[in-house]
C-alpha cells in the first residue's frame, strides 16, 4: 500500500536532518520511498495528516519475555533470585502452548499501542510466539534461551530439549513473513546452564550465521559466583566456549568487570539495559557512562512484564536517563534526549540487524505518531525533551509496522483484544494459578 504523511513534524534519528518540520513522509509496500519538505510526485493510496502529532521511528525493545504479560506484578518485592525461584519458575512449570499465546498477544498488544515496532524476545514456546508476532505484524527477533541444569557429563544435544528447539526453530521460522520474524541463538544466562550447552549453543550460531541473546551479569552475586566457580566473569567463559563470535545482545550488564565491556565492544556485543525491570528487582544500575566509554553500543529493553510491570519504552527512557543522570553522571556529561531516544530506537535495531530505527528513505518503515496536543506534551520547547521526559505510550495514536498500520486510534488492526482477554481470564490465568 502506498501511504503519503503530509504536515509531518518528524524526530528522524538520522544524524543529517534530526528533527524535520512541515515535512512529507512517503511509504511504498514496507519501506519509506522518501523523506523531505516537497511533496513526492504521484498518487497515493491513503493521505494522513500529522497535523499536531510528531513522527518517530517505532521503538525497538531488545530484551523481552512476552508471555510473562500474564504474571504482571507477580511476586513482587523480591530480589531477582528468589522471584525467579519461588514464584515465576514454579508457575511457568505450568504454561501451555495455549497459556503461552493468550500471554503473547496480550503483551504485543501492550507494545504496539505504546510504540513499539520490532522486539526481540527469549521464552520458551517460541514456535507459539512467532505465530503471534506474525499476526501481529511487529518484527521479532525470537530466541527459546537455552537452559540446562544437568550434570555437564551427561549433557549431550541429543537429551538437552533446548537444542532440539534451537534446531526446530531456525529451521521453521527463521525468516519467515520476508524476514519479519528471524531467530537468535541464545543462551538463558551462565547460572542456568554449562559448558557443553554453551559449546552447542555457540557452534549453532556460528553454523548458521545467527546473533546470540544472552542474560549477562544482572546481579551482583550472579557475577561473583561465577568468578568463583570458574574464576572468571559470565562474559569471558562464555567468550571461552564461542558465544559472542557472531556478536549479538546481552540482556542487563550492570555489573561487568575485569575487562567484559571492551570484549563486548570488540565482539560487536550490544548491553540492553533495562533500567526498570534492575530497579525493580533490586539488581542495579547499568554504568552506561562506562560502557559507551569502553566503546559499546546501548539498547533499551522492558525486560518481562512480571518484573516489570508495563511494556511501555516511553517509561524506560525516562528512567534510563534519570537513573544515570543521578547514579554517574556527577563525573560525566549529561545524557541527551537524543542519546536516550538512540537508545531505544536506532542502536537497537542495528543490534538486532534490522534496516530501521531511522526515518529515511530506504529504510524499513516503522513509525509511528504521537499526540503531541496532549495536555502532558504541551507546551513543547523541545520535541525530544518532550518524548523523554513527558510523553508516555497512551500518547501514541498510530503504530505503523512494516509500511502496515497495526493500530490507530485507539483500535487495533492485526489483533482481537476481546478474544485475547477472554482467553487470558477464561483459560490461561485459572490454568496457572488456580484459585487465586
Amino acid at each position: 500500500m502506498s501511504i503519503l504523511f503530509e504536515n509531518v513534524t518528524a524526530v528522524t534519528m538520522d544524524p543529517a536532518q534530526p528533527v524535520l518540520k512541515d515535512a512529507f513522509v512517503a511509504v511504498e509496500g514496507t519501506q519509506i520511498a522518501s523523506v523531505g519538505t516537497e511533496r513526492p510526485a504521484g498518487e497515493f493510496e491513503r493521505t494522513i495528516d500529522c497535523t499536531g502529532k510528531v513522527m518517530m521511528p517505532g521503538f525497538v525493545n531488545c530484551h523481552t519475555h512476552v508471555p510473562m504479560a500474564l504474571m504482571r506484578g507477580y511476586g513482587g518485592g523480591c530480589d531477582l533470585h528468589t522471584w525467579l525461584n519461588d514464584y515465576i519458575f514454579p508457575v511457568e512449570a505450568k504454561l501451555d502452548d495455549w497459556c503461552v499465546a493468550a500471554g503473547a498477544e496480550l503483551g504485543l498488544a501492550e507494545m504496539i499501542a505504546s510504540g513499539t515496532t520490532c522486539i526481540a524476545d527469549m521464552y520458551m514456546n517460541t514456535e507459539i510466539i512467532a505465530q503471534a508476532a506474525l499476526k501481529a505484524g511487529i518484527s521479532a527477533d525470537l530466541a527459546c534461551g537455552a537452559v540446562y541444569f544437568g550434570d555437564p557429563a551427561d549433557f549431550s544435544p541429543e537429551t538437552c530439549n533446548d537444542c532440539e528447539n534451537h534446531i526446530r526453530l531456525f529451521e521453521n521460522w527463521h525468516g519467515a513473513g520476508d524476514g519479519q520474524i528471524l531467530v537468535d541463538a541464545s543462551i538463558h544466562a551462565e547460572y542456568t546452564s554449562c559448558p557443553p550447552a554453551w559449546e552447542w549453543v555457540a557452534g549453532f550460531a556460528q553454523k548458521h550465521g545467527l546473533r546470540m541473546h544472552v542474560h549477562v551479569s544482572e546481579t551482583l552475586s550472579e557475577h561473583e559466583k561465577c568468578i568463583d566457580k570458574y574464576g572468571t566473569t559470565p562474559a569471558q567463559i562464555l567468550d571461552k566456549y564461542g558465544v559472542w563470535q557472531n556478536g549479538g545482545i546481552a540482556a542487563h550488564c550492570v555489573y561487568l568487570s575485569g575487562g567484559d565491556a571492551e570484549l563486548f565492544a570488540k565482539r560487536g556485543v550490544t548491553a540492553v539495559h533495562n533500567p526498570v525491570s534492575n530497579l525493580k528487582l533490586r539488581s542495579g544500575v547499568a554504568p552506561l557512562f562506562f560502557l559507551r566509554d569502553c566503546g559499546m553500543s546501548v539498547a533499551l529493553g522492558t525486560d518481562g512484564v512480571a518484573s516489570n510491570n508495563s511494556h511501555d519504552m516511553f517509561e524506560e527512557m525516562k528512567t534510563a536517563a534519570l537513573v544515570q543522570n543521578y547514579s554517574f553522571g556527577e563525573d560525566h556529561s549529561q545524557l541527551s534526549a537524543a542519546d536516550i531516544l538512540a537508545m531505544a530506537t536506532v542502536n537497537g535495531a542495528k543490534a538486532l540487524g534490522r534496516d530501521t530505527g531511522v526515518i529515511a528513505a530506504g529504510k524499513t518503515a516503522d513509525l509511528i505518531l504521537v499526540d503531541f496536543t496532549a495536555p502532558n506534551l504541551f507546551p513543547c520547547h523541545d520535541i525530544m525533551e518532550n518524548l523523554v521526559y513527558s510523553a508516555n505510550g497512551s500518547n501514541v495514536c498510530m503504530n505503523m509496522a512494516r509500511g502496515k498500520i497495526i493500530y490507530e486510534d485507539g483500535e487495533f488492526l492485526t489483533l482481537d483484544l476481546d478474544r485475547i482477554r477472554a482467553e487470558v481470564t477464561g483459560y490461561a490465568l485459572p490454568h496457572i494459578f488456580g484459585g487465586k
